[in-house]
């Protein structure tokens, strides 16, 4: 049995600390090329968060090509028997994304490190300078759809009573009063609650203690399948991997995000 099977999704930087030289850890770093360089957790392996996206518009959050995720996760050590950490330097919004891969990979051994590097440097940790190599194992993916939803998976599901649109994007995105793609606004039915409203800023970024109590206010709950995006499904990784944290059974993204959507000309949109 793993060291971090008795642990929960969500993990405390005391929890790593204890478990750094496990055999079957696979560490991954999200924040910045300039951050990494900077100071990292000693055995983390950066990941150019790009990479974890098709890159392409009109939807450059889609999910990357297949061959493109095997050299990622060849590069990683990728194996059966891992266990993921993974972490960024902004919250969760990328972690979160990786997390997402994850699943769509389904691997289902990982754990998310609770405010990121915040919090780790927070507790006055140690960080190295000294990057991680490369592992190069030999990997074939097989990928799931249930993780996420697609265009026309959306609309099929539009006004089911048993469905809750988590738009994680700002205020002014969701209203239209700020465009980023040919039409503003949001889908219909969609609930606002940006993405760093589920942050704790007076703990690292941890997330909120009190977080699912105020998705609740909102009407976003573990009885309705939750789908969560935003523009390019960068700010949704985090609100995905709340929602995971808190439990949520269904629970999908919508990885084409808004950069999809209102770029479409068949969406239907509310302001």
């Amino acid at each position: 049995m793993s060291v971090f099977s008795p642990l929960p999704l969500v993990i405390e930087p005391a929890d790593l600390a204890e478990r750094l030289l496990a055999p079957e850890l696979i560490l991954v770093d999200l924040s910045s090329a300039a951050r990494y360089a900077q100071g990292h957790i000693a055995g983390a392996h950066w990941v150019d968060s790009k990479r974890t996206q098709l890159g392409q518009p009109p939807a450059p959050g889609l999910l990357p090509e297949q061959e493109q995720l095997e050299a990622l996760f060849s590069e990683l050590g990728h194996r059966q028997d891992a266990v993921y950490v993974v972490y960024d330097d902004e919250g969760g919004g990328w972690a979160g994304r990786f997390i997402w891969l994850l699943d769509v990979i389904g691997h289902p051994h990982y754990h998310y490190l609770n405010g990121g590097l915040q919090a780790w440097l927070g507790e006055g940790r140690a960080v190295t300078q000294e990057p991680t190599a490369s592992a190069h194992s030999s990997v074939t993916l097989s990928l799931q759809d249930t993780p996420t939803a697609t265009r026309e998976y959306l609309l099929s599901r539009l006004g089911a009573a048993d469905l809750a649109i988590w738009d994680a994007r700002s205020p002014a995105e969701f209203s239209g009063e700020k465009v980023l793609a040919a039409k503003g606004g949001h889908i219909p039915g969609a609930v606002n609650f940006e993405w760093t409203a589920g942050m704790d800023a007076q703990r690292d970024l941890r997330i909120r203690s009190d977080l699912a109590q105020a998705l609740a206010d909102l009407g976003i709950t573990p009885d309705k399948e939750v789908i969560t995006h935003c523009q390019t499904h960068r700010r949704s990784g985090f609100t995905y991997l709340a929602a995971k944290a808190l439990g949520y059974p269904r629970l999908k993204a919508y990885a084409g995000s808004w950069a999809e959507w209102g770029n479409h000309p068949d969406t239907p949109v509310e302001r």
